[in-house]
């Protein structure tokens, strides 16, 4: 499928919503951007996404406003709050913006959700290059149980593709290289909207520019499996994730859940990082904060997304990271597991203890090891079942401390408690 070329590998960047909500500014975009630029890029974070409510002129925290006023063209396609972004005055929308994150060698997205704006509909204003209005699309019982922004499109309405297409062909003009759409991939309350979704992917393949499709909240429904990949590039496995440890360890299940469905250019996704200074004007997840993770429970957060190949989405203001953190996202060796590892699988799993593996394309094996208990233990690498299919262990390299470890001894190793290592075997 042509979109999974656009993205082989489980897209970096950083997400506006951990740290502000819908309320995000434009100096605040610019300045995360930047510091993308000058710390994170070389090692693969390239992309700069602002979250929900772009176009809502007095969002405030991540508690929505219920049916206020938001900035819209006469085209039923709402557009940034200039008071928020300077530079989407006078009709410009964000393409400034853009081309700013452009010029710094990122790439840009934005948040939208699903459907048609209720004030287009109740003003029934026009579709795009239709005769068509917006009423006469509008799917007035598909709404969203926690945002009052829209209304849900109906799909086999006339109009309705037209109506997604104006709407990527204007994000083309803006040069948006990233979309994540909300309200519409989470089967167990929600709803899977899969007709909303196949407009959106035509919409983008005739728009002209190529755009990662990201897709929210989840939990994704696996029966949707197929139909996701299809269509998206990645998404949601969770609802909103934060940095509590009994999320992070039932994220477990849930890879172990979805690993047949990770392939190059279709991901699903774990959701953003809660790491660093989060909660600054999102009330979500408890307010204003560094994370609440200790560094074993980060590096356990890290490795599992790493080795599952999760997409990798920063939730921080990354301006306030320290040294510990930005260790986390440097780490080459790391990286290379979440970009060049292929088919993550589990490999043991008991109460307190799981093992996860994927090959290197070079021949060699990356294998991760979690404690998920409370006490400290002592392991050894299960080389058996790691030693088949003809590959035989020669060494073997911990990635976060680049510690050698003595292959014939057995491979010993001692977790603590929430902790996580993660090795490079190589073979005979």
């Amino acid at each position: 499928m042509r979109h999974h070329e656009l993205a082989v590998t489980p897209p970096l960047g950083w997400n506006s919503w951990d740290c502000y909500g819908a309320s995000v500014t434009e100096e605040e975009v610019r300045g995360n951007a930047e510091y993308m630029a000058r710390n994170l890029k070389e090692y693969g974070w390239e992309y700069v996404v602002v979250d929900i409510q772009w176009y809502e002129p007095g969002a405030n925290s991540s508690r929505y406003r219920p049916f206020v006023p938001l900035e819209m063209d006469e085209h039923s396609r709402l557009i940034p709050a200039s008071c928020r972004f300077p530079s989407a005055a006078d009709g410009q929308g964000f393409k400034p913006l853009a081309d700013y994150v452009h010029d710094l060698g990122l790439k840009f997205g934005i948040h939208i959700m699903r459907g048609i704006p209720r004030q287009a509909v109740h003003a029934n204003t026009a579709i795009k290059g239709t005769r068509v209005r917006a009423r006469d699309i509008a799917h007035p019982n598909s709404i969203c149980p926690w945002n009052t922004d829209m209304y849900g499109v109906d799909p086999q309405a006339e109009g309705a593709q037209a109506y997604y297409d104006s709407l990527f062909e204007l994000y083309a003009q803006w040069g948006v290289d990233f979309v994540k759409v909300d309200d519409i991939a989470d089967s167990r309350l929600y709803g899977y909207h899969a007709g909303e979704v196949e407009l959106i992917r035509k919409a983008i393949d005739r728009c002209g520019r190529e755009m990662v499709l990201s897709l929210s909240p989840g939990p994704a429904h696996l029966d949707q499996a197929e139909h996701l990949a299809e269509h998206a590039n990645m998404w949601r496995m969770t609802d909103d994730y934060w940095d509590y440890w009994e999320l992070l360890k039932g994220m477990f299940e849930r890879c172990e859940k979805w690993y047949p469905h990770v392939g190059p250019g279709h991901f699903p996704d774990c959701d953003m990082l809660p790491l660093g200074h989060l909660g600054i004007r999102s009330v979500d997840g408890g307010g204003d904060r560094f994370t609440r993770f200790t560094p074993e429970e980060q590096v356990t957060m890290m490795t599992l997304w790493c080795i599952f190949k999760s997409p990798l989405m920063f939730g921080g203001e990354l301006r306030d990271n320290d040294a510990w953190t930005l260790s986390l996202l440097t780490n080459r060796d790391v990286l290379e597991v979440n970009k060049r590892g292929m088919e993550p699988r589990p490999l043991v799993r008991e109460e307190d203890f799981t093992a996860w593996i994927s090959r290197g394309k070079d021949g060699s094996r990356y294998v991760a090891v979690f404690n998920l208990g409370d006490e400290p233990i002592i392991r050894e690498l299960p080389l058996p079942l790691i030693e088949q299919n003809g590959f035989i262990c020669r060494t073997a390299k911990e990635l976060w401390s680049g510690r050698i470890t003595d292959v014939e001894a057995g491979c010993p190793f001692e977790l603590p408690a929430h902790g996580a290592q993660l090795y490079r075997l190589e073979g005979l």
